[in-house]
């Protein structure tokens, strides 16, 4: 590997630990570390890429955020795999599929929906968009330690936020279809980064897994989101899970 640091996220290798959260917000990844990490430390911050590494139940860990969308999640995760991290978790916020989620509700993907454009430029959309199956166990199983409530199911990924409300875009109809579709096949919650990390985290053979938290039910109707998500069992869980996988 290049000793130079990665041209979007810069981080050179041995300056961060292999497992490393990945929310979207930077704020988010700051909070991450002041509220949750031993001996906190910044790495690096450029553009929406801020990360952080401390400890965590005695294991070195870290976080860096992605930014909005499967574009800039893909950034990063590339560039942490080249500087030598091998575990991922995405801890984000979702939009409630299932009619029966409400906000505040935990969900645990097993696999995402590619709706977005990042994914279909590393393989065709037949390919699936999986997360690690050992991660999926390892979240499962923080969040029962914890006694916390949680659905594990496919969730969805898109690249336009404001499109799940169908009376924002020019073919409403056929927004509305595919959302009804969407819930018919059983899909939890709807997000914008999962599955070009699933992808991604496949074909270079690291392990990835996102945990989100619902902020906005259900998908098709006008949500106003306010106030801070409730991402404190969500960070929790993530960190258990991703310091006891082995």
């Amino acid at each position: 590997m290049s000793e130079e640091k990665q041209y979007h996220i810069g981080i050179s290798p041995g300056e961060i630990p292999p497992r490393v959260l990945l929310p979207g917000d930077p704020g988010r990844a700051e909070w991450i570390a002041k509220n949750f990490f031993e001996n906190p430390s910044e790495i690096a911050r450029n553009r929406e890429y801020w990360s952080f590494k401390g400890e965590y139940q005695g294991e070195k860990v870290a976080v860096c955020s992605t930014g909005i969308g499967c574009p800039s999640a893909a950034i990063a995760i590339e560039e942490l795999i080249k500087v030598g991290c091998d575990t991922f978790i995405r801890v984000g916020t979702s939009g409630a599929v299932d009619p029966s989620l409400q906000a505040g509700d935990v969900v645990i993907f097993s696999g995402s929906v590619r709706d977005d454009g990042t994914s279909k430029q590393y393989v065709p959309i037949e390919f699936p968009a999986l997360a690690d199956f050992g991660m999926v166990q390892a979240l499962i199983a923080a969040a029962e330690s914890r006694g916390v409530s949680y659905r594990v199911g496919i969730g969805h990924s898109k690249d336009a936020f404001y499109s799940e409300y169908p009376n924002h875009v020019a073919h409403s109809e056929k927004t509305r279809r595919r959302w009804e579709t969407l819930r018919k096949a059983k899909v939890l919650a709807t997000e914008m980064e999962a599955a070009a990390l699933f992808v991604i985290g496949y074909l270079r053979g690291v392990r990835v897994g996102t945990v989100c938290v619902v902020i906005g039910e259900p998908v098709g109707e006008e949500v106003t989101i306010s106030g801070k998500p409730p991402v404190e069992k969500l960070t929790q869980i993530a960190l258990d899970a991703l310091t006891t996988l082995k």
